[in-house]
């Protein structure tokens, strides 16, 4: 639970909690975000089940690959799985900063557009109108396109609106 706990605490970038109802009619696998100040992954579809990881990263994205009843079976940044009730995820998108160093976050989805931002591998924040190899990325209201290699949540190739 420490690792869970210093995950969630390390990241940065906020992003606002929405219910996940809304998740229940998904193919999986599917992308979420915790939707909650505190979330539980634990090794089996019930409350009965042990609590391998206590997430404390509202909008941390997660890769939603089963579902049980209410549960969902996730996996985090880390690559660790295990199950969260639906009603700790929403359907919002979110994204992690992957690699070693700051990426920047451009006034226009092109490589030789102005850097407006840079976002330190980590950082966790909302993504939208994604294609062709970028996503807007939106940092506690400071807003960017990134490259989709650079970040964690949206599979290459794939168009989010």
């Amino acid at each position: 639970m420490v690792r869970g706990r210093l995950i969630g605490t390390m990241l940065a970038g906020v992003l606002s909690a929405g219910g996940g109802a809304a998740q229940e009619a998904r193919r999986v696998p599917y992308w979420a975000s915790i939707s909650s100040g505190q979330a539980l992954m634990r090794t089996g579809p019930g409350k009965e089940f042990p609590a391998r990881w206590l997430y404390q990263r509202r909008g941390l994205p997660v890769r939603v690959t089963a579902v049980h009843g209410s549960w969902r079976k996730v996996a985090d940044p880390a690559g660790e799985s295990g199950w969260m009730l639906g009603a700790l995820l929403t359907a919002e998108r979110g994204a992690i900063v992957t690699g070693g160093a700051p990426r920047p976050l451009r006034s226009s989805p092109d490589d030789g557009a102005r850097v407006s931002w840079r976002a330190a591998p980590g950082v966790v924040g909302r993504i939208d109108d994604c294609g062709e190899g970028w996503c807007r990325m939106d940092v506690g209201g400071k807003r960017g396109w990134v490259r989709v290699a650079h970040i964690w949540g949206v599979d290459p190739g794939e168009v989010v609106n």
